[in-house]
């Protein structure tokens, strides 16, 4: 936290205690900021004390491995939090006797935590400027560098590296940023051993890309593929465009020896088949006019779809491969529930996820791919659809490598991720990181695996691993990664969390058990000054439908004066799209956004419940006109058949 030209750096502390130094310091009126993880994908940034007028700086660390697949590299630097859908707490009747109650399970009980306010773009100006410099020093000869996204300046360092920085000087914060890249002709590295110590330990990234198989030896097994689409109101607009024409391009490319279902969710869930059905040339036919029919609207209703897909399509036929195929952009709070079902009932089928649109939630992508044994791919515009999935059934065809195992021969490796090591696709390296005993290990590093029915082997000397930075860290990361993606198998949760807080402290993370905390020691708020919280909003995601996620606003007559100084204030805010575009917002435009802030509704659902009440209250006054009408007539009825009587008599 920087204070003028003073540094305050933060330490990392239990979670709980860091919130209790947080609220001391805030209430002691010194100035203090408080990192959470809320996921491993959000975080959430608190800073108390900001005097009127003044500017606190927070620099944020972090570290990131860089993705490969098919000879080409990249970096994917987030750079908003798409809003998540929050399925409704299941409220049951339990018997406790000697009396019945509820049970309330809450399938996101963090939900206020991972909520922010966000900015409807019809009414304001995006915010949250990003400037962005990229560094990059590929290692080996660089040959074609793109960003697919925002436009980039690129400056020759030499033929291995490059500078990189946005075109416009910044950009708003509404999509995420990814920059790709290949070594020239025949310069395509396939292994690479780096080594970092500390501590008296040393730490190993090793990464190794297996040979491809010969595609003329190449047997390609019967398919069983369950394709998963989201059609809910977050992926209005390009995204649903972009999911219908991968989806549509997939079922194109089934073999008619294949079976094939699709399954389609927003608030709702619907099978477009009974059954699984054989790929005949009639059933992707219909099945792409389904696709292609579909509409976003609704919330997301995720896991009755994966319920459907994984429990309700029948045995896998002998000598078949069931794969489920997910198309969403992930922008859900229940990620735990949902691992959770993979986990449980996925059985011998493989998950395959692919990421839509232009701020998908990664880490349900990876982590979903991981636990189901498939892989992942990420598809942010329409021009990536082609080439994204076409590398995709490549991958779905078959797994390069099986049974893969890493050991070492000579040296001492107590703790090596991922374990277990998980199958390898076309074109996608072994990627592991070890922790050994020692400052100055030997030995050799082994892996084995299958490819086909022919067994692989390779062995890398140790002592010749290049210097790297960071290792220990990435190690620490993928640890606690793996003790969390086993926490359903656990009994004991406080014993886990003690793990992962063991293993945060010492490498300096921020988890979900531990948080980073800065103060400053000097108090600068007078005494009996109050405070005022404000949370900052997000600009909704690039391409994304307002209306869609959040519901229609209901239209309202404005009176001449308030619409006047409505459009003074617009006025206004369009004169500062520019400063805030060229730096951080200043105090006034600060406040200005805070005001915004306040007029902001918080995601609810994307269901229309407004427009259900309306109905339902219609129905409700046409019932009831409807029995006075009855009883008016049966009163009327009654007192004609009296004056009959009368007259009779």
């Amino acid at each position: 936290m920087q204070i003028g030209d003073r540094f305050i750096e933060g330490e990392i502390k239990a979670r709980e205690e860091a919130r209790k130094v947080y609220e001391q310091a805030k209430a002691e009126g010194k100035k203090t900021a408080l990192l959470e993880q809320q996921r491993p994908n959000i975080f959430t940034n608190q800073v108390a004390n900001i005097g009127p007028g003044e500017t606190i700086v927070v620099q944020i660390e972090y570290q990131s491995s860089v993705h490969q697949s098919g000879g080409e590299f990249s970096l994917r630097f987030p750079m908003v939090v798409a809003p998540r859908y929050n399925p409704d707490p299941i409220v049951q009747t339990v018997d406790l006797d000697p009396k019945s109650g509820y049970a309330v399970n809450d399938p996101v009980p963090d939900r206020d935590k991972i909520t922010a306010p966000v900015l409807d773009p019809a009414e304001n100006a995006k915010i949250n400027p990003v400037t962005l410099t990229v560094n990059l020093n590929a290692g080996f000869p660089l040959g074609t560098i793109t960003s697919p996204f925002h436009q980039t300046d690129m400056q020759t360092i030499d033929d291995m590296a490059r500078k990189i920085s946005l075109k416009s000087g910044s950009v708003p914060a509404d999509k995420d940023f990814e920059l790709s890249w290949n070594a020239v002709a025949g310069k395509t590295p396939n292994a690479g051993l780096f080594h970092e110590t500390q501590n008296g330990k040393t730490y190993l990234l090793g990464f190794v890309t297996p040979p491809a198989q010969d595609a003329a030896t190449q047997t390609y097994p019967k398919r069983e593929v369950v394709f998963v689409i989201d059609n809910s109101g977050s992926m209005a607009g390009p995204s649903i465009e972009q999911a219908r024409n991968s989806l549509a391009l997939a079922i194109s490319k089934l073999r008619p020896e294949d079976k094939f279902n699709v399954v389609r969710f927003d608030d709702t869930m619907e099978v477009h088949f009974p059954s699984l059905v054989q790929a005949t040339p009639d059933k992707r036919e219909d099945a792409i006019a389904f696709v292609r029919g579909l509409t976003a609207d609704g919330g997301t209703e995720m896991l009755p779809a994966l319920e459907a897909a994984l429990r309700t399509q029948g045995p896998v036929e002998t000598g078949s491969l069931r794969q489920v195929v997910f198309l969403t952009d992930g922008a859900i709070g229940n990620e735990a529930q949902l691992f959770d079902e993979i986990s449980k009932n996925r059985g011998d089928a493989r998950v395959f996820t692919v990421g839509i649109g232009s701020a998908p939630n990664t880490h349900f992508m990876t982590k979903a791919a991981e636990i189901g044994r498939g892989t992942f791919t990420l598809i942010g515009s329409e021009d990536q659809v082609a080439a994204r999935m076409g590398e995709l059934f490549d991958k779905l065809e078959n797994p390069v490598m099986t049974d893969i195992a890493v050991s070492f021969d000579g040296a001492n490796a107590p703790d090596i991720t991922p374990n277990p090591m998980p199958d390898l696709y076309r074109g996608e390296p072994v990627v592991l990181t070890a922790q050994l005993d020692g400052a100055t290990p030997a030995g050799k590093l082994q892996i084995i695996g299958k490819t086909g029915n022919q067994p692989w082997r390779i062995e890398m000397d140790v002592a010749k691993a290049s210097e790297g930075k960071g290792i220990a860290k990435l190690w620490a990361r993928r640890k606690i990664d793996g003790l969390e993606a086993n926490a359903y198998a656990v009994n004991d949760a406080a014993a886990l969390d003690k793990q992962i807080e063991t293993v945060a402290l010492a490498n300096h993370l921020v988890s979900r058990v531990t948080s980073l905390v800065a103060v400053d020691v000097t108090p600068s708020r007078p005494a009996g000054k109050p405070v005022v919280s404000t949370d900052m909003p997000l600009n909704l995601p690039e391409g994304w439908d307002f209306e869609k996620v959040f519901g229609e606003k209901p239209q309202q007559a404005i009176p001449e004066g308030q619409r006047k100084a409505s459009l003074e204030r617009q006025d206004e805010q369009a004169m500062l799209i520019a400063d805030r575009m060229a730096a951080a917002p200043t105090a006034h435009a600060a406040s200005m956004i805070a005001d915004a802030g306040k007029q902001v509704d918080l995601p609810q659902t994307a269901t229309l419940a407004d427009r259900h009440i309306l109905i339902g209250l219609m129905l409700l006054a046409f019932a009831l006109m409807a029995a006075t009408t009855f009883s008016l007539w049966r009163w009327q009825v009654r007192g004609l058949a009296s004056e009959v009587r009368d007259r009779v008599r």
